[in-house]
């Protein structure tokens, strides 16, 4: 493993792979082959977009009682004995729900610090200045 200072911040590589520090902010970017950098794309891109939709539907179940998937598990809890009261149902419904949106939220997150070799941080690579006068 070398290490070098490319003028941004600390960059460490191993074989393919570069992790660039960014001294600013703080963040992380792994540069990786264009390959991994689609793989890692559309595979956190999917999971985080299924956890979210989960998560709505999950409090969906919570808050409204019709819901198809509220009687999907209230029928299934009762065919195996059990009848949870609707507050205790509501309450673990919507924790679920919370937890899955925010799971795919930080998968999203995640998969956003991937980088293909050659792509700059669009954020460093903008003409524009940052005031708005």
């Amino acid at each position: 493993m070398s290490s070098s200072d490319d003028g941004d911040g600390d960059t460490q590589e191993r074989d393919d792979t570069r992790v660039r520090v960014h001294d600013a902010d703080g963040r992380r970017d792994v540069v990786v082959p264009m390959r991994l950098y689609k793989t890692v794309t559309v595979f956190s891109t999917l999971i985080a977009i299924v956890g979210v939709v989960l998560g709505f539907v999950l409090l969906d179940a919570a808050t409204i009682r019709l819901s198809l998937l509220r009687r999907v598990v209230v029928g299934g809890l009762r065919a195996v004995g059990v009848v949870p009261p609707d507050t205790g149902l509501n309450a673990v419904l919507a924790v679920l729900g919370l937890a899955s949106i925010g799971f795919g939220a930080g998968v999203y997150v995640l998969g956003t610090r991937f980088r293909a070799r050659g792509m700059g941080n669009p954020q460093e690579d903008a003409d524009e200045s940052t005031d708005n006068g």
